[in-house]
């Protein structure tokens, strides 16, 4: 009850996200039951809008695949961070954690699990367990929403504001030391510097380039 009740405020932007999902998915000529697909089996926000618009640039699939994994690499380096806290729970929980891990939710636990240093493990995998259901349930709900009355929106209301905002709302307060910020910095700039390259692609070498700048800053700190 305790992960369900610190993930709801923050439903006023996964739901505009999802329901932009939804409204792109059918624009972009998939059916209802794909676009709903998509949201419930990748669950991935980023992955998804980056593989729906690589999609309809006519990329190869390879790249489509490829792209959308790089996106969720960060989901590698926030199940390392999980690991010492619910690496204990049994195999069956940690294949459900692992299926409801995002942003939002990794940086809810982290937060949590340092503060609440007597909680067993058990009590960690149900507190994760209340954030992930929340985020899938309203995920898939408002990706549903966008797919039925998306025609019917307003181009006024630009839904897709709560892409940028989302993500910067839950990385700035992240960026703590040398080493992040000068990989946010970089990221940034490579990104806008190989904006030319097809298929996306270009997004791969800037966050390849930032990951080895920030881990060559922090060698050097220390």
């Amino acid at each position: 009850m305790q992960g369900v009740l610190a993930t709801l405020p923050f439903m006023v932007m996964v739901a505009p996200f999802g329901l932009l999902f939804g409204v792109l998915g059918t624009e972009a000529g998939l059916p209802i039951q794909q676009v709903l697909a998509f949201s419930a089996v990748i669950i991935a926000g980023a992955a998804q809008f980056t593989a729906l618009s690589l999609m309809e640039d006519a990329a190869p699939a390879i790249v489509v695949i490829l792209t959308a994994l790089a996106v969720n690499l960060r989901m590698a380096m926030y199940s390392a961070t999980l690991a010492p806290f619910l690496g204990t729970a049994p195999f069956w929980q940690k294949a459900f954690m692992a299926y409801g891990l995002f942003d939002l939710n990794f940086l809810l636990a982290d937060t949590k699990f340092r503060q609440a240093t007597g909680w067993t493990a058990p009590q960690r995998a149900a507190y994760f367990s209340g954030t992930s259901v929340v985020i899938i349930l309203a995920w898939v709900g408002a990706t549903y929403v966008g797919t039925v009355v998306g025609q019917a929106l307003p181009d006024w209301l630009a839904l897709d504001f709560a892409l940028p905002l989302t993500f910067l709302a839950m990385i700035a307060p992240s960026l703590r030391t040398i080493p992040h910020v000068v990989g946010a910095l970089a990221s940034v700039v490579f990104a806008l510097a190989f904006a030319f390259v097809p298929f996306g692609l270009g997004l791969l070498i800037a966050a390849a380039l930032a990951v080895i700048l920030a881990a060559e800053t922090e060698r050097r700190l220390q």
